[in-house]
């Protein structure tokens, strides 16, 4: 309960803290016309249709003005009006009244005022701007936004703020934002040399550079081992379907937005695929099958187009082209339950190896427009909710909240300055066994719909290493690093041992290289640190003459005098176990 209420009160703040800015601007710019300014997580944001584009500098002096507002005490002021005396007080504010326009004529109007600023506002507000705090607000950013969200509608000029209750949040907050700036994933994979994207040659495509594609084979060859180890078998199917799969699948009748335009070859239109399921339902009814085949497991790492909107796309995070971590289950009613229960446990094996801890779930039930039989959505609501309780998983119920084809369980982490990712789904589909008539003939002899689940581990690949990238700041555990040893000669006497050792630790299997170059020794160290690197090997005399190693951490830690096979072991152990280093 506390929570809630510190949550609401941060929330008038942050409103009342909106329309302080906006008089603020309106005192600058008495001309400007003003649209909408809501709280939002963490802050606020306020839109203005200015006579002039803003710069950074130009928020300091809005930040100046908020503070001379503050201190006036003005108080927060309620009043309801008919909406012609509402229209009369905006006249000439042309986003105000077109929004006024939308409210029916009989209706009442709620205003608020603070001395020099009334809007068009249900509130609520703290009592007076007193309640605000001058030092512990900061003006973030300016922001085109389109009216409405309309690419159609006016530019206008959004200025996004956080507020808090005292300078203290205010101090935590802006450290926090620091700490994911140097975690940002785009700016430690161009560090890292990791990957790229290219408008010029496709928004929205991942190229995978070396180093990154060395995290991403280790990141999928775990995947299928483990995949394998629990009773899954790997399928393969194309890139492209024609419509007749899309239709029958529905994908161009619930989803045509979020897919590539057609391709017509063979006098018919193909599309390239935003989803695997309807291929794996296509290999299901390849042939009949009885209730003693199933189930089936059928994982792919499929990769699938989505024609995301270019505003909506984010580094790795939301891209057009992704491989997917898809699987798909069929089972019967009587399997359910176990599968259900072995999939979550699956789930939380993965992530637990990758480095999370911090689980959350979130079971997503019947909304009141779905498909399917009901007593089946309760028999598959009540096997998720089960399978969470069993596992001692913290979870949240979203009434109502699930996709209309089927019940839904999300797995969210937090990273490790506390951010929530949602990364696994175990979903069920009510809706494509029947558009696909999937059938197995059950111990009766009658025919029946299996059960289909979706089901995703890390989501997709691309956006699970951007996580990754975060949530270990590009300082990879070693059995992720894309170089896990770099092996650093004192000087060039010792190359072509260095080179005879980099031969033994690549045949032991371990990413490794010698560096050659120029560069005093010094230099090799800070280069291989600013690569987070997790062991430097330094070689001199000694370790060639003794068949030892001198092992730095990147932590700077250093151990001398190790014997190289005492040292193999240990980073086998390392990488074998997933530990951190």
């Amino acid at each position: 309960m506390a929570t809630v209420e510190a949550g609401e009160k941060l929330s008038k703040i942050r409103h009342s803290m909106a329309h302080v800015m906006a008089e603020a601007v309106l005192e600058m710019f008495p001309d400007a016309q003003i649209a909408i300014g809501p709280a939002i997580d963490n802050g606020f944001y306020y839109d203005f249709d200015l006579p002039r584009q803003l710069v950074t500098e130009d928020l300091d002096e809005i930040s100046e003005r908020m503070r001379a507002i503050i201190k006036e005490d003005k108080p927060f002021v309620r009043t309801v009006v008919s909406r012609n005396k509402a229209k009369q007080r905006f006249a000439g504010q042309k986003y105000k009244l077109e929004l006024l326009e939308a409210i029916p004529e009989d209706e009442e109007v709620s205003l608020y005022n603070q001395g020099g600023f009334t809007d068009l506002c249900r509130g609520p507000h703290v009592d007076s701007t007193k309640e605000l705090k001058g030092d512990a607000f900061k003006l973030m950013s300016i922001a085109g936004a389109y009216w409405r969200g309309k690419e159609t509608n006016p530019m206008l000029t959004r200025i996004y703020g956080t507020a808090w209750s005292n300078a203290k949040e205010l101090r935590l907050y802006l450290k926090h934002l620091e700490d994911v700036e140097k975690r940002d994933h785009r700016k430690l994979g161009k560090e890292l040399d990791l990957f790229s994207l290219h408008e010029e040659a496709g928004p929205g495509l991942v190229y995978w550079h070396p180093m990154g594609a060395r995290i991403r084979q280790a990141i999928e060859d775990f995947w299928r081992k483990e995949h394998y180890a629990n009773g899954y078998e790997m399928v393969y199917t194309p890139h492209l379907g024609r419509s007749w799969l899309w239709e029958t699948s529905g994908h161009l009748g619930f989803y045509k937005e979020g897919m590539y335009p057609p391709m017509e070859m063979d006098k018919s239109d193909y599309y390239v695929k935003p989803m695997n399921c309807p291929f794996h339902i296509m290999i299901y009814k390849n042939s009949k099958h009885s209730y003693r085949d199933l189930p089936f497991r059928w994982a792919e790492l499929g990769t699938v187009y989505r024609y995301e909107k270019a505003g909506a796309m984010h580094g790795l995070m939301r891209v057009r082209g992704f491989t997917q971590d898809d699987a798909h289950l069929f089972v019967t009613p009587d399997q359910m339950n176990d599968e259900i229960l072995e999939v979550l446990r699956f789930s939380l094996h993965m992530l637990h190896s990758f480095g999370f801890t911090e689980i959350n779930a979130y079971l997503s039930t019947m909304p009141e427009k779905a498909v399917g039989d009901p007593q089946r959505w309760a028999d598959a609501t009540e096997a998720l909710r089960k399978a969470i309780e069993t596992e001692g998983l913290a979870y949240e119920v979203d009434e109502g909240g699930g996709a209309f084809y089927g019940p839904k369980i999300d797995l969210k982490i937090k990273d490790a300055i506390g951010r929530e990712w949602q990364l696994s789904t175990v979903q069920f589909d009510f809706n494509e066994p029947e558009r696909f008539d999937m059938t197995f003939v059950d111990k009766d002899g009658v025919e029946k719909r299996p059960y289909m689940i979706h089901r995703a581990l890390l989501g997709s690949i691309e956006r699970f290493f951007g996580v990754l990238i975060e949530h270990y700041a590009g300082a990879f555990p070693p059995w992720l690093a894309p170089e896990q040893i770099k092996l650093i000669p004192v000087g060039e006497t010792f190359f072509d041992y260095a080179k005879s050792l980099e031969k033994r630790l690549r045949s032991e299997g371990f990413r490794v290289s010698a560096d050659l170059g120029d560069d005093r020794m010094n230099a090799k160290i800070r280069n291989a640190q600013k690569l987070k690197i997790p062991y430097m090997v330094i070689i001199g005399e000694r370790e060639m003459e003794n068949d030892q190693v001198s092992v730095r951490l990147r932590s700077g830690k250093q151990e001398n005098g190790l014997a190289t096979q005492a040292f193999i072991d240990m980073v086998r152990e390392k990488v074998d176990n997933k530990e951190q280093l």
